[in-house]
């Protein structure tokens, strides 16, 4: 249960879109004064050295966050690209050296006003220990609070919240099969208790039926709820398999991700609609890169 490390994968491609869709959903919602409260069911330990052990034995970032900034000029990026460069460079001490990569943690805290809250839920012994120490250097007080807990479980108790305005992502590793299974029945727990949260989960697009079961089942909730919804997806290659030298099979790692956001911002389908054709042309590894984007309501 506990053997996945985000270290392994910080700054791969999914998380380019995992992050800049996070970013751009986010970026909307502050600009209202009502106070916001932020979940993060997976943290994971919050900051990343990409020139660290994990990082370079998966060499995951090479082909997402680097291959973005090394591909094309910030000036040629999209407005919703550009942000999320931007972010990333904000923990960067020195320009264009690329040393450290925020997780979600960060990145939700770096936008939050004084008046608004974030919940963080770290269940991997290791990295929630990690976690609240970099939070630690942050001397935000008790605008974030650090949750060693299960965070399908862990966000019943805060829903709806005082504010009446909350933003909930939600991105498990899949590791354990059922976690499928407990992200749809997590978002469809937590609309019959705050339907009017923003919804932001990130799947893998593998060749397994529960994958592909995510987005679907989510969108039947959010259609049957009457809430809009968007999805955006970004294949990189292709996910068949492919033989080495010696003839032996070679899994293709992780060839494609995606969003589902439930009550999105109304500006990030324009947003998404120029940026995810761009990352498929700057992060693709094969003639099978490409982006989808749905939205409805």
């Amino acid at each position: 249960m506990f053997s996945y490390r985000h270290a392994f994968h910080a700054g791969n491609h999914a998380d380019v879109l995992k992050h800049t869709v996070v970013l751009a959903v986010l970026r909307h919602m502050v600009q209202k004064d009502t106070a916001l409260t932020v979940f993060d069911t997976h943290a994971g330990a919050g900051l990343y050295r990409l020139d660290g052990d994990y990082a370079r034995t998966s060499a995951e970032a090479a082909e997402g966050f680097l291959k973005l900034v090394a591909s094309a000029p910030l000036d040629t990026l999209t407005p919703v690209l550009r942000d999320y460069v931007d972010m990333v460079a904000r923990f960067n001490a020195t320009p264009g050296q690329w040393m450290v990569y925020p997780g979600s943690p960060f990145i939700l805290q770096h936008l939050l006003r004084d008046r608004d809250k974030l919940k963080l839920c770290e269940l991997h012994p290791t990295d929630s220990k990690t976690l609240a120490a970099n939070i630690a250097q942050l001397d935000a007080g008790r605008q974030v609070a650090v949750l060693r807990e299960d965070g399908f479980e862990a966000l019943k108790k805060f829903l709806p919240p005082p504010s009446r305005r909350a933003l909930v992502l939600c991105d498990p590793s899949y590791e354990v099969k059922n976690d499928y299974a407990r992200v749809q029945t997590m978002v469809a727990d937590a609309m019959q208790r705050f339907a009017t949260g923003t919804y932001v989960v990130w799947y893998p697009i593998i060749p397994r039926p529960e994958a592909h079961d995510v987005p679907k089942k989510l969108k039947t909730l959010a259609t049957k709820l009457g809430k809009p919804w968007l999805s955006a997806t970004l294949t990189v290659k292709s996910s068949k398999l492919t033989q080495d030298s010696n003839g032996e099979e070679v899994r293709p790692g992780l060839p494609a991700s995606g969003m589902f956001i439930i009550n999105p911002p109304h500006t990030l389908k324009a947003a998404l609609q120029v940026a995810l054709p761009q990352l498929a042309k700057l992060l693709g590894q094969d003639q099978h890169a490409s982006s989808t984007l749905e939205a409805a309501g």
